[in-house]
């Protein structure tokens, strides 16, 4: 990165100063203060979006990286992907729901099943 940060040795400011490879990293202001360099971690993202239709893609840039609850939100957001590509309706999920009916005879996947229940005398929501 060409860009470095340095502090104020007397007060709580920063510059971001450009330097090439080859030049020594120091920072001397008008005033002749010689500003201290600031090493920072670097903040690179290189994991590139996740193509929606692969799924060996999926599990190579997931591979150990995050909790359960991020490893669901990114699928729920390539299952949103598909299905706008798909006119709404997302050919992966409602394979597995498909074959998940097929395997237990015809029963519904639980997030098939409506999700309310009413006769003349009560309703339940679930």
């Amino acid at each position: 990165m060409p860009l470095y940060l340095f502090k104020h040795p007397n007060e709580e400011s920063f510059a971001e100063v450009f330097f090439h490879m080859e030049d020594v990293k120091e920072y001397i202001d008008s005033d002749g203060n010689q500003w201290i360099r600031q090493y920072t971690s670097p903040e690179l993202k290189t994991e590139a979006s996740i193509d929606p239709w692969n799924n060996a893609d999926f599990v190579n840039k997931t591979n150990n990286k995050g909790t359960l609850g991020d490893l669901m939100d990114r699928s729920a957001e390539l299952s949103a992907k598909r299905a706008d590509q798909n006119g709404g309706v997302d050919p992966v999920k409602e394979k597995y729901y498909s074959d998940y009916a097929k395997k237990r005879k015809g029963q519904q996947h639980p997030d098939k099943m409506p999700k309310s229940f009413e006769d003349k005398n009560i309703k339940i929501d679930l």
